[in-house]
């Protein structure tokens, strides 16, 4: 069995930024819009009116201010609401593999590395551009990786599930050093014309590269421990697929797209998190305080707050949890490599920190690391 190591992390930021002066601009349009055309509805109170958002009601629900986005105009668009693309044909790379390459080698650059020190590519994400082939093995053979690729989601925590997957690999001696990409196309899936929601999701991709201890480079962080726990819950839920089309689904209906119980999400997976990252300290005989920094999912700032309470009994500051959510929103399973990536470069050899995600399923993943 061998020793395994992040070797170096990568991200791709999408290009457009949308605040949420710009949303709740284009949100309060819509629901004019909207509030007008049904106004005899509304009147005879038949159909609800659309209430009005604000850039307070947002910040207060979710510590968010900003999110990047691969395409702002068609988001803003009171009459559309969703972003806008062209269609590629089948012989140009996809959307989700081209930002899947650019983060693959940031991270290779970083390490040091090319295509020929890596053996596979794990595509972990929320939504997959396609049902086959892979987006995996596009973003595999665009890279010039020789050895195989595969596509898995579980949603939220797809990142932390796919880095076990590599280490296994690793550790087992089958691959080298495995790629994990997370290409987050968030906005494709999110109701924007949902006020509940319309505020939560950001793109983004980052890239994971997973390595031989004894052949990674010098500041690796070595992966100590890997843990994942699921439990089934339609608290967060996203019902569209390919038998929606046989069972006559109306695209736009609204739980084509991404819907939760906010209230309940929180009650309910808070503290499993937080007893998750506890378990499996212990299992390593650690506890929460031998932790430098704990790299959390980013989905709410109340959330991590909880879960850093439950850990420590106090609350923390941004050195000892960071907060990235703010700049890029939910990014669904990149958002605590996000917050690796970006909150790594000041560790000392033998400082200990745990990255750990949780989303949908319920489904929890974390990863203890060491700076070597």
């Amino acid at each position: 069995m061998h020793r395994v190591a992040i070797s170096s992390t990568g991200l791709f930021t999408p290009p457009e930024v949308i605040t949420n002066e710009e949303l709740v601009a284009a949100f309060n349009a819509y629901a004019q819009q909207e509030n007008t055309k049904y106004a005899d509805e509304i009147a005879a109170g038949t159909r609800a009116a659309i209430t009005d958002s604000s850039v307070e009601f947002i910040e207060k629900a979710s510590g968010i201010k900003r999110r990047y986005v691969m395409n702002k105009s068609g988001v803003l668009d009171p009459r559309r609401m969703r972003p806008e693309f062209k269609p590629r044909p089948d012989t140009e790379l996809s959307l989700m593999a081209e930002i899947a390459v650019k983060a693959a080698q940031d991270a290779l650059n970083s390490a040091g590395k090319t295509a020929a020190d890596v053996d596979g590519v794990i595509c972990a994400a929320a939504n997959m551009q396609r049902a086959y082939p892979a987006m995996g093995v596009e973003i595999q053979t665009a890279l010039g990786i020789t050895g195989y690729a595969f596509d898995m989601n579980v949603a939220c925590s797809s990142a932390t599930f796919g880095l076990e997957m590599a280490v296994n690999a690793v550790r087992t001696g089958t691959a080298r050093a495995i790629l994990v990409v997370n290409p987050e196309i968030t906005s494709c899936h999110l109701a924007w014309q949902d006020r509940d929601c319309h505020f939560i999701f950001g793109d983004v991709c980052t890239a994971i590269l997973v390595e031989r201890l004894d052949l990674a480079p010098a500041g690796a962080f070595e992966i100590v421990g890997t843990r994942l726990q699921t439990t089934f819950s339609n608290a967060i839920r996203n019902n569209a697929g390919f038998m929606s089309r046989a069972e006559d689904r109306d695209p736009e209906d609204r739980d084509q797209l991404f819907r939760q119980e906010g209230r309940r999400v929180f009650k309910e997976v808070c503290p499993m998190a937080a007893e998750h990252i506890t378990t499996h300290l212990a299992a390593h005989e650690m506890a929460p305080t031998d932790v430098r920094r704990f790299w959390l999912h980013q989905a709410n700032l109340s959330m991590n707050q909880f879960v850093m309470r439950k850990l420590l009994g106090r609350d923390v500051n941004p050195e000892e949890a960071p907060i990235i959510l703010d700049e890029f929103a939910n990014t669904a399973s990149a958002g605590s490599i996000v917050a690796f990536h970006r909150n790594k470069a000041d560790f000392q050899s033998g400082q200990v920190g745990v990255i750990c995600s949780f989303g949908a399923g319920y489904s929890i993943g974390s990863a203890i690391v060491k700076k070597i």
